[in-house]
C-alpha cells in the first residue's frame, strides 16, 4: 500500500474524465491496491462495469436507481435523487475506510460526484470536509464537470479534457462499446 494518498480531479468537458479514472483504478489493482469504485448519475449499463467485474482488486458499487436527466426532473424526483446519491457517496466512503466492517480500501473512484454535488445532489460541504480528513493512504480520484473552487482546493493532481471536437455535433450519438 502506498503511504502518500493524494485527491485526483479529471474534469472538463472533453471525454476521457472517466476513461483516466478507470485506467488509474486498473493500474492501482495490476499493483494489487485494493480499489472501490463508486458511480453516481449513470446506469451500470456501460462496458466499464462489465469490464471491471473482472479485474482482481476491483469492487464496483452498483448504480442501483435511475433517475433521468437533471433536467427533466420533477422536484420530487430531484429530491429522491439527491436523498439516494448522497446516500450512495457516503456508502463508498465509508466502505473505502473500513467503516463498515470490512477491510479498508487503497483507491476511492468518485464517478461523476463533481457531477453530483453540481447539481444538489450531493452535499459538497460535507465531501470537502470527508476529503480534508481522508486517512493519509487513500488515493481518491473524483469526475465531472466544472468542481467548484472547494473541490479543487483539495485535489493534489487537476487534470482537465477539453473538447475540441465531438462526433455529437455531427450528429453521431454514443457507441456502445465507446463511449459507454
Amino acid at each position: 500500500m502506498n503511504e502518500t494518498g493524494l485527491v485526483q480531479i479529471y474534469c472538463g468537458d472533453g471525454k476521457g474524465k472517466t476513461t483516466a479514472a478507470i485506467g488509474a483504478a486498473v493500474r492501482a489493482a495490476g499493483r494489487g491496491y485494493r480499489v472501490l469504485v463508486a458511480r453516481l448519475l449513470k446506469t451500470d449499463d456501460s462496458g466499464e462495469v462489465t469490464g471491471l467485474s473482472h479485474v482482481p482488486n476491483i469492487t464496483v458499487l452498483p448504480c442501483g436507481r435511475n433517475f433521468g436527466f437533471s433536467w427533466n426532473m420533477t422536484q420530487v424526483r430531484r429530491k429522491a435523487a439527491a436523498l439516494y446519491y448522497d446516500h450512495c457517496l457516503m456508502n463508498a466512503w465509508n466502505m473505502a475506510l473500513g467503516a463498515d466492517g470490512g477491510e479498508p480500501y487503497d483507491m476511492l473512484v468518485l464517478d461523476e460526484a463533481i457531477g453530483a454535488c453540481n447539481l444538489g445532489f450531493v452535499d459538497e460541504a460535507g465531501l470537502v470536509k470527508a476529503l480534508k480528513e481522508k486517512p493519509a493512504a487513500l488515493e481518491v480520484i473524483l469526475t465531472g464537470r466544472c468542481p467548484s473552487e472547494a473541490l479543487r482546493d483539495q485535489a493534489d493532481y487537476i487534470t482537465e479534457m477539453v473538447m475540441r471536437r465531438h462526433p455529437y455535433e455531427r450528429g453521431v450519438g454514443a457507441r456502445e462499446g465507446i463511449e459507454y
